[in-house]
């Protein structure tokens, strides 16, 4: 089996190194044929997937975190050679790959999934605004999940729990936008801390954002946590981990196709924690999109 390794443009030097060295060994192990796409950038990765020969490889495989999952998506989608596509995660968040029941660093999990080369056709989001296109696999919000993901980013150093830290801390100067978008078709008003779109459940490293999402339902889970309090926030706060924060009244939840973002403008948009753009936005499900070894 020959595969296109992409890792986290960071892993080349230290313990990421090593970690890296440590795959590679396996794969060989596994008689796993892989050839490391050469890049010294994130903004490289999309680039270097985009013009890679797909049709001599077996599959791609992403070994990083949500972030380099979304590069090498975007650059899959801009080749004009399809490929299934593999994960191992590595990075400090990995909500998509829970959805594939992996955790972090479980790389001989992850290996032994790519082994065996089993598919499954998996949906994906695209995002059009300003005229340009992105595609993500886990989400995409404006609002309080920006700033968070913008903190966390800076908090990296903490690890997994660099995601709670940052909510805990953008709690403390909370930001409710008046949204207007359309959803499938129908018009909403309506003021919000945040509005996230998942085509999977986890966002972050362990919030359960939307419990009911799947990665092959043809849908795109909305979630909007509409008015309220610091004191009810924190009270709210706890149940994300478990998905009981649907339960609040203040969270407002559904299924939906395709939404555009229409006010306000000028809103930071973050797809699987990459800032990619602002508002007006439109998002939808392309259903059936990509093949996914799992």
């Amino acid at each position: 089996m020959r595969l296109l390794l992409v890792p986290n443009s960071c892993a080349r030097s230290g313990q990421a190194g090593k970690q890296l060295d440590g795959l590679r060994l396996a794969m060989d192990n596994l008689g796993l044929d892989a050839e490391l796409l050469d890049v010294n950038s994130a903004e490289q990765v999309t680039r270097g997937v985009a013009s890679a020969r797909l049709a001599e490889f077996d599959a791609v495989v992403a070994a990083g975190g949500d972030g380099t999952l979304f590069r090498v998506l975007n650059g899959l989608v801009l080749n004009a050679n399809s490929c299934p596509l593999g994960v191992i995660p590595l990075g400090t968040g990995n909500a998509f790959a829970r959805d594939l029941g992996l955790l972090k660093n479980e790389w001989i999990k992850a290996l032994d999934i790519i082994h065996r080369g089993r598919t499954r056709a998996a949906d994906i989001g695209e995002v059009r605004c300003a005229d340009r296109r992105f595609y993500f696999l886990n989400i995409v919000g404006i609002g309080f999940v920006v700033e968070a993901g913008i903190t966390a980013s800076r908090l990296k150093f903490t690890g997994p729990v660099s995601y709670s830290l940052a909510a805990l801390w953008n709690m403390l100067r909370l930001k409710h936008q008046h949204l207007e978008f359309v959803c499938d078709g129908a018009s909403t008003k309506i003021d919000s801390l945040f509005l996230e779109l998942s085509n999977s459940r986890y966002t972050g490293t362990n919030f359960l954002i939307a419990p009911e999402a799947r990665i092959d339902d043809g849908l795109l889970d909305l979630t909007l946590l509409n008015r309220v309090s610091r004191g009810r926030l924190l009270r709210l706060f706890p149940t994300i981990f478990s998905g009981r924060h649907v339960q609040f009244e203040e969270v407002q939840t559904g299924q939906i196709r395709e939404l555009e973002l229409l006010k306000p403008a000028g809103m930071p948009l973050m797809a699987d924690g990459e800032l990619i753009g602002q508002t007006p936005a439109r998002i939808r499900c392309l259903p059936a999109a990509i093949d996914l070894l799992c």
